[in-house]
């Protein structure tokens, strides 16, 4: 298997559009690097820049110690499995899990060895004789994965692989996949816009907007210690709320990790920061972080507008007095239902705070604070750079 790394790419496309800008990225050896974003983030422009079924507008690619910037596909030696599964529907499960090998001339015996292999690994063994319009979804997402393992490329390339899968299938394949990945040791590069799937599958996951890198890092580094709002809001569900106001120093307050007043729809909150009265900031703060009470202590107070029962939690819709709207994760025991007016209770230590005109982090969060506590400070890398904003 072999790393593989985008230096300084761009692509733009005849009609102006530009799908990726000064991007670098690696994906190590080895590893399941997942590609995340809103429709229009250029994750998918970048797989194919990969595959080399895009060329780039500028910038090197290479797979291994290889340039291969101006390779064509099929002297890249990797392997893509795309969002159809774009079988062969003449041939066997059989012949489509083969085919690449056969037209690399392999002689038979090491094709069916390879394919029998592939095909016990996968649950596919007893399905070798049928055609892909008699197989379920589920069934022909795994031949296609078959049919790219079988080849034993340098990487693979997925693109939206589950995409067509209805829910319980997509989980259970997405655990087959990182059952393989895990297996097979290979160097994957894996496309989607569900963040869920990206946080379950990926060891590392880099967060893309039009184009642009915002972040790469270990999913819970993202989770945690996202770099900009547009991460913070991205990755987490329910999403992040954001809650717009003030700092302003306590008396006092000195140093990186003084603590300071934030303010905002009625709320005043003590959150760590480096000492400074600010302008206009963006608090932000995960909905398991909320609580809402009815006691009738904590301020604001709020209208629930939905709860959705999820078993083992509700999800509470809350719209405030001033007309701000947040969003909490209850107990299920809690009694709460639409219409109930409800106090809310931020809890500081999950709280993290943006500049509002960069939408970058300007605050370390108590994640970060506890980190820098407990462990020595380490060198910034590469893989940490965030494009602009």
């Amino acid at each position: 298997m072999a790393r593989i790394a985008l230096e300084h790419v761009d692509k733009t496309y005849p009609n102006g559009y530009v799908a990726a800008r000064d991007l670098s990225l690696e994906a190590n050896d080895g590893e399941l690097l997942v590609l995340v974003g809103p429709s229009g983030s250029g994750k998918s422009t970048v797989l194919r820049l990969m595959a080399g079924l895009e060329r780039v507008s500028d910038g090197v690619i290479r797979i291994g110690d290889r340039d291969v910037t101006d390779l064509p596909p099929q002297q890249r030696d990797i392997a893509m499995v795309f969002q159809n599964y774009a079988l062969y529907p003449h041939m066997t499960v059989r012949q489509n899990l083969g085919f690449g090998l056969s037209i690399r001339k392999q002689p038979p015996a090491v094709i069916a060895t390879r394919v029998d292999a592939i095909a016990a690994s996968l649950g596919l063994d007893a399905l070798l004789d049928r055609k892909p319009a008699q197989l379920s979804g589920g069934q022909r997402q795994r031949v296609a994965l078959g049919r790219a393992i079988v080849r034993e490329p340098l990487a693979f390339l997925f693109d939206e692989p589950l995409s067509n899968l209805d829910a319980q299938l997509r989980v259970e394949t997405r655990v087959e996949l990182a059952r393989l990945h895990r297996k097979l040791g290979a160097t994957m590069v894996y496309v989607t816009h569900d963040q869920s799937e990206a946080l379950t599958l990926g060891d590392r996951i880099a967060v893309l907007k039009e184009g642009v890198l915002q972040q790469i890092a270990t999913p819970m580094e993202l989770y945690n210690h996202p770099a900009n709002k547009f991460v913070a809001g991205f990755i987490g569900s329910p999403a992040m709320n954001f809650i717009e106001g003030v700092i302003q120093r306590t008396e006092g307050a000195a140093g990186r990790l003084g603590m300071c007043k934030f303010k905002g729809i009625d709320l005043t909150l003590d959150v760590p920061c480096d000492g400074e009265s600010r302008g206009r900031v963006f608090l932000g703060v995960r909905p398991q972080h909320i609580e809402v009470t009815g006691d009738g202590e904590s301020r604001p107070k709020g209208e629930v507008a939905v709860v959705e029962p999820m078993g083992n939690e509700q999800i509470v819709y809350v719209t405030l007095s001033g007309g701000d709207r947040l969003v909490a994760v209850a107990p299920p025991q809690e009694m709460i239902r639409p219409g109930d007016i409800v106090s809310i209770r931020v809890r500081p230590e999950g709280v993290h705070i943006f500049d509002a005109e960069t939408g970058s982090r300007i605050e370390p969060s108590p994640y970060a604070i506890e980190r820098e506590q407990q462990a020595p400070p380490r060198r910034s890398s590469a893989s940490d750079k965030l494009g602009p904003q």
